[in-house]
């Protein structure tokens, strides 16, 4: 490209992992111009839920692996931030590994994990080796990162403290509702899969408005993590806003509230999720928060991780009025109240930068170490043992293809605020594998 304007790239293939990976790239490279790219499927991010992450990339795009692994300014970058599941980032380390091996410079590739914890530890700290910088959300998860990592003969040292990226806003200030500020308001934030069925979900609404009847002097609020007719990086079956609307008799201070998860904490006095990261967003500024127990304390829920935290709670006691706060030691040795989490990191990308070359990107999958599962997941990506795209025998629709453009790309197609034509390209075969 020969650009004298340093540049970074952010590769997403969802709405979170696109506010996490473009807010870990501020952070990492604030000075850098930022390239977006999207990876195309059915969880490619609507263009509102691209603004709602408040970075506006310079250049952004939709693309197939294959594009990703041709693009100019994805190999001449100097930081590359992958906004991936674990699967995706395993085949994506993989096939640029290969891509780029020769070359005398290579972006600094950066991955790590958007939620609470990773679904299955041991499994999506793995699909990330061959990383040059793994990001840990804590000093509690960076230690035992590493322990895994030592124990598989991987390098720990790849590992690097850090946080997510976008917690922040203003300290809570629990006299603005007895100034008469505002009133006391609770707001539930959803998660797309816990409770996963109509019936759960149906009947915690039913909590919802209960609370609400016991408490008029409260505003209750639901917040869904997307709008109608938008996707999230789970997909939702029974979408509470749906629901909501069947609800019968609903109390005049129980509502559906949209926007940025940050922008409704302003107003919140009570946070309740089941596990979510607005739960860490809430925690960081003070917020009292609630972790519900109604449907167990479970490694699948992702509520295990507040174990010890003081926010545990369910809905009848909250009925009866408990404003759990969690507990300032459990917080800090989890990440939460820094106000510069990214000193390390920033400080080994610079180093890691400084060195001009780098070499080769290794996952730990190999053909040599477990041929039959790393053929398998990257045949799931469309891409084969070689790093390239397989023959595909069955593209997809054009008609199929304009859809997914007219639902998904919008502005994405763009250079700054200046909106571009797509271009229709035939459609790589949608990730559906990895954890995390």
């Amino acid at each position: 490209m020969g650009s004298a304007v340093p540049r970074a790239v952010v590769l997403a293939d969802s709405d979170s992992r696109w506010k996490w990976a473009a807010l870990v790239a501020r952070q990492l490279a604030p000075k850098h111009a930022l390239d977006a790219r999207f990876l195309a499927g059915p969880t490619t991010p609507t263009e509102r839920q691209v603004d709602e992450a408040g970075v506006v990339p310079d250049t952004s795009r939709v693309v197939t692996y294959g594009e990703l692994l041709d693009d100019p300014a994805v190999a001449e970058a100097d930081l590359l931030v992958l906004g991936t599941i674990g699967g995706t980032t395993l085949a994506l380390i993989h096939s640029l590994g290969m891509a780029w091996d020769g070359a005398s410079r290579r972006p600094v590739v950066v991955s790590g994990y958007v939620g609470v914890v990773y679904e299955n530890l041991v499994d999506g700290l793995l699909l990330r080796v061959g990383s040059d910088l793994v990001l840990a959300n804590s000093p509690h998860d960076a230690k035992l990162f590493r322990e895994v990592y030592r124990g598989v003969g991987a390098d720990p040292y790849t590992v690097v403290e850090a946080g997510l990226p976008f917690l922040g806003g203003p300290r809570y200030d629990p006299s603005a509702v007895g100034r008469g500020e505002r009133r006391f308001t609770v707001c539930f934030a959803v998660q797309p899969t816990v409770p996963a069925g109509r019936a759960a979900r149906a009947g915690l609404l039913d909590k919802l408005k209960r609370h609400a009847r016991r408490h008029p002097d409260r505003d209750v609020l639901l917040k869904p993590r997307t709008r109608e007719g938008e996707t999230s990086g789970r997909l939702e079956r029974f979408p509470y806003r749906a629901l909501f609307d069947e609800l019968a008799d609903p109390p005049p201070n129980l509502s559906v509230v949209d926007g940025a998860m940050s922008d409704v904490l302003d107003r919140t006095d009570l946070l309740v999720t089941v596990s979510s990261t607005a739960a860490m967003e809430s925690i960081h500024r003070g917020i009292p928060t609630a972790i519900l127990t109604d449907y167990g304390i479970r490694e699948a829920h992702g509520n295990h991780f507040f174990v010890g935290s003081g926010a545990l709670a369910s809905w009848a006691q909250l009925d009866e009025g408990l404003i759990p706060r969690a507990s300032q030691a459990w917080a800090t040795a989890h990440g939460l109240g820094r106000r510069d989490a990214f000193t390390a990191a920033r400080a080994q990308f610079a180093q890691l930068r400084s060195r001009g070359t780098l070499p080769r990107m290794r996952p730990f999958y190999t053909p040599t170490n477990a041929s039959d599962y790393l053929e398998a997941l990257l045949s799931r990506h469309g891409l084969g043992l070689s790093g390239r795209p397989l023959p595909s025998s069955s593209p997809a629709s054009p008609t199929a293809m304009r859809k997914l453009i007219q639902r998904s790309a919008g502005g994405l197609y763009r250079v700054g605020r200046k909106r571009v034509a797509p271009v229709i390209r035939r459609l790589a075969q949608a990730d559906s594998s990895g954890p995390g």
